[in-house]
């Protein structure tokens, strides 16, 4: 199991100054928002990801996947009535695949709420079935360079479409690819599910759909600056023998994100060295 910081976190450093401070703190890797890297991450060469990825490794860490997908370019969206919108938005994908393979990373998280709205005036099926085909699409891309890609089921209070993790493993098992799977983020599992966090990785973990876990309370702090209890969520990983990556994602970052990455490492090594 390893523990990787959404570099966003440390946005405000350079990314070789992130690298340095993360794996001073005992993080195993960097999840990377590819917005933090270029306005445009999808125009990044070869040669830049060969460059980003040997200052990640050159501190002894990993890139462990990529998150927060479709932030840059600007006017990205699957589900935009626009059939030319969603096609631009699949070819950023598209290349996003192939920056994360090139970075040597496994997963990458498609959140992005703000990119899979219901428009206006439709309804939640087309808007749904608009998702389904573009992830259809990405799984055969994420086949050819090994990444598996993960549809992130989200709060209510962020998207209407796929919220708990039922929903998204429907979607994943209608698609039917097993470079497309699921995961969960405590936060948006905490305001949304009925089921506690161990008992939904006790229910899916099982199921092979979950292929990642981010960490994060629904206070949107980084873990245990909140309520939820994550020593019974470490314990449910163990007990299932998870080998992933638990990505540490606070919103808030209190009081600073060199704080709050100290603070989230921390607390977590205490909960799996206990």
């Amino acid at each position: 199991m390893r523990i990787a910081l959404c570099n966003e976190v440390l946005a405000a450093m350079p990314l070789e100054r992130q690298c340095e401070y993360a794996a001073r703190l005992g993080y195993d890797g960097l999840e990377i928002a590819p917005f933090t890297l270029n306005d445009s991450p999808e125009k990044i060469s070869t040669a830049e990801a060969a460059k980003i990825r040997a200052t990640v490794e050159g501190f002894g860490l990993v890139v462990t996947g990529l998150h927060w997908l479709l932030v840059k370019p600007e006017g990205l969206s699957l589900t935009d009535p626009d059939a030319a919108v969603r096609a631009r938005t699949l070819e950023v994908m598209t290349h996003l695949v192939g920056l994360c393979a090139e970075l040597g990373g496994a997963v990458m998280v498609h959140g992005s709420p703000k990119q899979r709205q219901i428009a206006a005036g439709e309804t939640h099926a087309v808007a749904l079935a608009r998702l389904r085909d573009a992830l259809a699409q990405v799984a055969l891309v994420a086949a050819r360079t090994g990444v598996v890609y993960c549809i992130e089921p989200l709060s209510r209070k962020e998207t209407e479409l796929v919220n708990t993790v039922a929903e998204a493993a429907e979607l994943v098992r209608s698609i039917d690819h097993p470079n497309l799977k699921t995961m969960i983020d405590c936060s948006a599992a905490g305001l949304t599910e009925t089921d506690t966090i161990p008992s939904l990785i006790d229910r899916w973990l099982p199921t092979g759909l979950i292929a990642h876990l981010q960490v994060n309370d629904p206070n949107r702090r980084g873990p245990g600056q909140g309520e939820m209890k994550f020593a019974p969520i470490m314990a449910a990983l163990k007990r299932h023998h998870y080998a992933g990556t638990i990505a540490v994602e606070p919103f808030d970052y209190s009081p600073d994100g060199p704080g709050v990455a100290a603070f989230s490492v921390g607390y977590l090594r205490g909960l799996l060295e206990a």
